[in-house]
C-alpha cells in the first residue's frame, strides 16, 4: 500500500488510474445488471431530473458530463428505451421517463456501487477527501474552459 510519504504527486497519469481503476469496479456492478457505463450514466440523470427529463435536456445533461457527442447520447437513450428502462411519456412526447424496471435498475446499481465506493474510500481522512474534491473540481472547470474555447 502507498504511505503519504512514497505517494506520487496528483498529475494526470494518477488521475486516470484512479479513474479507470474505480471505473473497472463499476463496470463489474453494471454488467451483473445488464447495462453499460454510459447507460448507468444517462439512467442517473434521468433519475436525478425527477425521472421524467425533456429528452433534449437530458441528451444535454449526459453529454456534458460524458464529454461524448450528442448523436452517441441520444442513441443511448434509444438503447434504454428498446431495454425497457426508459419510454417516452405519452402525456409530453418531448419527454422521456424511467420505467419501472429503469428505477429497480438505477436504484440496485446505485445502492451496489455505494457499497463499493465506501469500501474504496474507507479510511480516508474527511479533510483529505476534501482536498481532492477541491482539487478535482477545479481541474474539471479548467478542462471544461479548455473545452469551451475549442483548443
Amino acid at each position: 500500500m502507498t504511505t503519504t510519504t512514497t505517494a506520487p504527486r496528483a498529475d494526470g497519469r494518477v488521475l486516470a488510474l484512479a479513474h479507470h481503476a474505480a471505473r473497472a469496479v463499476l463496470e463489474g456492478v453494471l454488467t451483473r445488471h445488464g447495462i453499460t457505463f454510459h447507460q448507468s450514466v444517462t439512467l442517473r440523470a434521468a433519475a436525478a431530473a425527477g425521472g421524467a427529463p425533456g429528452r433534449a435536456e437530458l441528451v444535454d445533461d449526459v453529454t456534458g458530463s460524458l464529454k461524448a457527442d450528442a448523436a452517441l447520447v441520444s442513441g443511448v437513450i434509444d438503447e434504454l428505451a428498446a431495454a425497457g428502462l426508459l419510454e417516452t411519456d405519452p402525456e409530453d412526447p418531448a419527454r422521456v421517463r424511467l420505467t419501472d424496471a429503469g428505477r429497480a435498475t438505477y436504484d440496485a446499481t446505485a445502492a451496489e456501487s455505494a457499497g463499493l465506493s465506501a469500501r474504496l474510500y474507507d479510511g480516508i481522512p474527511d479533510e483529505d477527501l476534501r482536498v481532492v474534491g477541491r482539487v478535482l473540481t477545479l481541474i474539471t472547470e479548467r478542462a471544461n474552459a479548455v473545452l469551451a474555447t475549442g483548443a
